[in-house]
């Protein structure tokens, strides 16, 4: 057992219309101290609800099913009432969108002042001196703890939104996009600070992207997912030199190399709307591989090397590869 483990996490969300959406479907995911990993895919493939189940941050309209073992202990079991006693102090979250993650009429220093507060991990002097010590390690002056969140850069606002997600000193910490809006420098310095404090602090990363450069820069290992459900897991160097996943392919042939020559190509279509049943596997309307079985059946994620899990057809075919 891993330090933290999420055994078949399934999300859906009630619609206004009524029927509901199936957003993740059967996650399965280990993460242990020191990992780096990157949840990867296109927009709306459930990455961030993975991440928010995992934390209990999703609306009312939610429904959560599965366990996220902490040590061995379901914190989801209970609801709120279990785990909010672990949100900051032992799973944190740096949001997309610093500016929304922020109140507007609070200075930044009492914002990161908060979590350790209601935590009572430090208060009064403690956790202001605790505030200005998060500030340097992320690269900001101290004088920042004074300003509004409007008064930052965006890259500024980053920084300080990462210093807060530190204050209580989780084990994991959860990126969710934290370069988008950012210019390219800013990403790139956002990026490194991400490497730099993971290797001194000890934290579990788990990094979302639609990124693969992002994920390949920052991360060891990557679990590609589609339509809620994983297409495949593995190494980065696996990934990249071995995917058994046709959509992982489309995926890094979608990527611009600026060192290579081969073309650029789009990836054809539209994922499955996910509040109708889908039946075989969701990728097989894009999939230039596609054959009967995976218009009838799901294929299941199955163990190709260790370490090495992907979700298609093609690799049980034989002769033919994914």
């Amino acid at each position: 057992m891993s330090m933290l483990d999420v055994v078949d996490l399934e999300v859906w969300f009630d619609l206004p219309g009524g029927g509901e959406l199936h957003a993740v479907q059967g996650v399965d995911l280990a993460v242990e101290r020191g990992d780096r990993l990157g949840l990867v895919g296109e927009s709306g493939c459930g990455k961030t609800t993975v991440m928010m189940a995992m934390m209990g941050l999703l609306p009312s309209n939610a429904t959560v099913s599965g366990q996220v073992l902490l040590d061995g202990v379901d914190i989801l079991a209970h609801g709120e009432r279990s785990v909010r006693s672990h949100r900051w102090v032992d799973l944190a979250m740096v949001f997309q969108g610093a500016m929304n993650a922020f109140n507007p009429v609070q200075r930044i220093g009492r914002q990161i002042r908060e979590p350790m507060e209601l935590h009572r991990t430090a208060s009064g002097a403690a956790a202001r001196r605790r505030t200005n010590e998060l500030l340097e390690m992320v690269g900001m002056p101290v004088s920042a703890a004074d300003r509004y969140p409007h008064e930052l850069s965006g890259g500024m606002r980053q920084r300080a939104a990462l210093a807060m997600a530190l204050a209580c000193e989780p084990r994991v910490l959860f990126a969710d996009e934290p370069t988008t809006a950012l210019d390219v420098m800013v990403q790139a310095q956002i990026l490194q600070q991400l490497g730099q404090l993971v290797d001194e602090l000890g934290l579990a990363l788990v990094l979302v992207t639609h990124d693969l450069p992002v994920v390949a820069a920052v991360c060891d290992r990557a679990t590609v997912m589609y339509a809620g459900r994983i297409a495949e897991q593995a190494t980065m160097d696996a990934l990249f030199h071995d995917p058994r996943h046709p959509y992982t392919r489309l995926l890094f042939a979608s990527t611009p190399d600026l060192y290579g020559e081969e073309p650029v190509v789009s990836i054809p279509g539209s994922p499955p709307r996910l509040d109708r049943p889908l039946t075989g596997c969701p990728f097989a309307a894009r999939c230039p591989h596609a054959f009967d079985p995976c218009r009838e059946q799901q294929p299941a994620l199955a163990t190709l090397a260790a370490g090495h899990l992907a979700a298609c057809h093609l690799n049980t075919r034989a002769g033919v590869t994914a």
